[in-house]
């Protein structure tokens, strides 16, 4: 068994403009096979330098020399009348003897036993400038629709209901590898852009009851990413597509406050994959990087394979959560617990099914799909939703702590 621990924002103010700064933070260690014995913190601070906006912090460090960093900032304003919201995410990483997928073998009909095991530096930044339009909730409140976490739902189109946004991402990411070990077939054969930069436009219609534990509605995301290229490496482009439905089935007698099936389809395709461009002279495909491109497994898709396990052209998979409330809530009763704001806590069961392949075919993109089942514990703390998983499938199993829904 292996663990992962990660790290995103989220909408974090409750009220606006009326606020009071805040600040929290949470010191935590835990042992895996791939880190071995690590320590970290992470910090919030609410209101930072602006009631509606937050900062995020985290850090990790291990035995074995990994370590991972990252800040967040979200919802900051230029004027209360505007309809922007400005943030940012830096995300730094050094693993040590981590295991990669690479090329071919991170196709669908790939082998678990396919790995490398190798150290290697990762990056992401990203900054974000989203306008929300002035469509459903979003025409009479403007910004503020966006920021609080509870809304009621009026209607089933953007038009008369939701929070309709458009948000553009500008970002630089990259991974090195240190000592690849090329005495391996794949490896030895395996060349990557070490690091790229490009613009994701993204479409969002959020016409959930709540941000951070909806019970009805739904949510829908189309995103456009495009890497213009440069003289050392090819532009390619992708699109990928997420949808969410949430539906409540009420309570069961005293045992459960509260039930909720929650559905998440996600597909996406590189249409730029099959043609090539001239660069330093040799014809290459405007394919991105493993690391940029279409994946499954990690965090939100494929739960119980390793992050981008499965890399390829085109990728579809589907999620089905079982939420509960239970009625017996002893959180805020407990140590370390008791110091904070923990108001709910949440049980899931969920299964996911999904697979990638090298064209847009959907009888393909549904046959020989990868699975994933599992259970988690979540709880609401100071604002921020902490999930803790276990997920199981036919390679291996996973436990992770990280924050927000996965959809």
């Amino acid at each position: 068994m292996v663990a992962a621990f990660s790290c995103s924002t989220t909408t974090l103010a409750d009220s606006w403009p009326s606020w009071t700064p805040e600040t929290a933070f949470v010191p935590f260690a835990f042992s895996t096979d791939a880190m071995g014995l690590s320590v970290g913190m992470a910090g919030l601070l609410k209101g930072a330098g602006q009631p509606q906006a937050a900062l995020l912090g985290a850090g990790v460090y291990s035995e074995k020399g990994t370590w991972l960093t990252y800040l967040g900032a979200s919802n900051y304003i230029l004027s209360q009348d505007s309809r922007w919201l400005f943030g940012a995410e830096l995300f730094d990483a050094s693993y040590k003897q981590f295991d990669y997928y690479l090329g071919e073998s991170s196709g669908n009909d790939s082998s678990a036993d396919d790995k490398v095991m190798a150290d290697a530096k990762e990056f992401q930044y990203r900054l974000s400038m989203r306008y929300v339009l002035p469509l459903g909730a979003g025409e009479s409140q403007g910004i503020r629709a966006a920021l609080i976490p509870a809304r009621k739902l009026t209607g089933h189109t953007p038009w008369n209901s939701g929070v309709s946004s458009v948000e553009f991402r500008p970002f630089y990411q990259g991974r090195e590898f240190d000592d690849l070990p090329t005495s391996q077939v794949e490896p030895a054969e395996f060349t990557e852009v070490e690091k790229v930069w490009g613009l994701e436009t993204r479409f969002d219609w959020d016409n959930r009851n709540n941000t951070r534990n909806p019970t009805e509605g739904s949510q829908s995301q189309l995103s456009v990413t495009v890497d213009p290229g440069s003289s050392e490496r090819p532009s390619w482009w992708k699109w990928e597509f997420e949808q969410s439905w949430f539906w409540s089935f009420g309570n069961l007698g005293e045992l459960f406050d509260q039930q909720v099936l929650a559905f998440n389809i996600y597909t996406a395709d590189t249409p730029s994959w099959n043609s090539t461009e001239q660069i330093n002279g040799s014809e290459e495909f405007r394919r991105p990087p493993a690391y940029a491109g279409n994946r499954l497994g990690g965090l939100y898709r494929l739960r119980s394979f390793s992050g981008g396990r499965f890399v390829d052209r085109s990728a579809l998979s589907y999620s089905m959560e079982y939420r509960v409330m239970p009625d017996w809530q002893p959180l805020e009763e407990w140590p370390v617990f008791e110091w904070y704001d923990v108001p709910w806590w949440q049980w899931v069961a969920f299964v996911d099914v999904g697979r990638v392949a090298d064209e847009y075919d959907l009888a393909e993109l549904h046959s020989d799909m990868k699975w994933s089942v599992g259970g988690a514990v979540r709880f609401q703390v100071e604002g921020i939703v902490v999930r803790t998983e276990m997920a199981w499938g036919s390679e291996d199993s996973l436990f992770r702590v990280m924050i927000n829904q996965p959809f």
